[in-house]
């Protein structure tokens, strides 16, 4: 994604419409959701990452394997692979259309509603005026611990959507950009805003 306000894909098309069974209080990636199905029928490009707890573990082998520095691990890489390890879910939704706009305000407004619990504090709102585009960003807090990430970015031609689930450290996000399909600019910018 280009735009500074660029986030994600994760998680939670269209649970608000109530065709999405889950409950926001469980640890567990959602079903795809109706809005989820409708956005890539228009899309002419999707990309769906869908990775719970024995699939990132899986994944995450393939990290040493793409080191291009002779094996050497240094502490980051160490607390980023321990972050991955911890992680319950990773679920990324990527949909790019041919025209501007090519999604409503209204399924924006339904994917956003999932998360207006107790269980997710939003981060950041940003709108653009007369137009269906802005940047959430919703945490998961226990006990003063960031417990999940979901970012939902909408500009003209690109809606993308990113949940993570379970303990991530914020000075060691940024890491998972590039990773597990999880845009590099959508992890930059909730980091960026979350140490504010």
């Amino acid at each position: 994604m280009k735009r500074s306000g660029v986030w994600a894909s994760l998680l939670a098309l269209g649970f608000a419409t109530g065709a999405a069974g889950i409950a926001l209080g469980q640890d567990s990636l959602p079903a795809p959701s109706p809005i989820e199905k409708t956005l890539a029928e228009r899309a002419t490009h999707v990309t769906e990452v869908t990775l719970d707890k024995n699939m990132l573990a899986f994944a995450s082998k393939f990290m040493d394997a793409d080191k291009d520095d002779g094996g050497k691990e240094d502490k980051d890489d160490k607390a980023v692979k321990d972050m991955i390890r911890n992680l319950k879910g990773v679920y990324v939704r990527e949909y790019e259309f041919d025209k501007e706009h090519s999604y409503t305000a209204e399924e924006l407004e339904g994917l956003r509603k999932y998360f207006e619990s107790a269980d997710w504090s939003p981060m950041v709102h940003e709108r653009t005026k007369g137009v269906a585009e802005g940047t959430d960003v919703f945490v998961k807090l226990v006990n003063g611990q960031m417990q999940g990430l979901f970012v939902l970015d909408a500009e003209a031609k690109e809606l993308s959507l990113v949940l993570i689930l379970g303990p991530l450290d914020i000075d060691k996000i940024s890491k998972l950009g590039g990773n597990f399909g999880i845009p590099k600019d959508a992890v930059k910018k909730a980091q960026k805003e979350a140490g504010k």
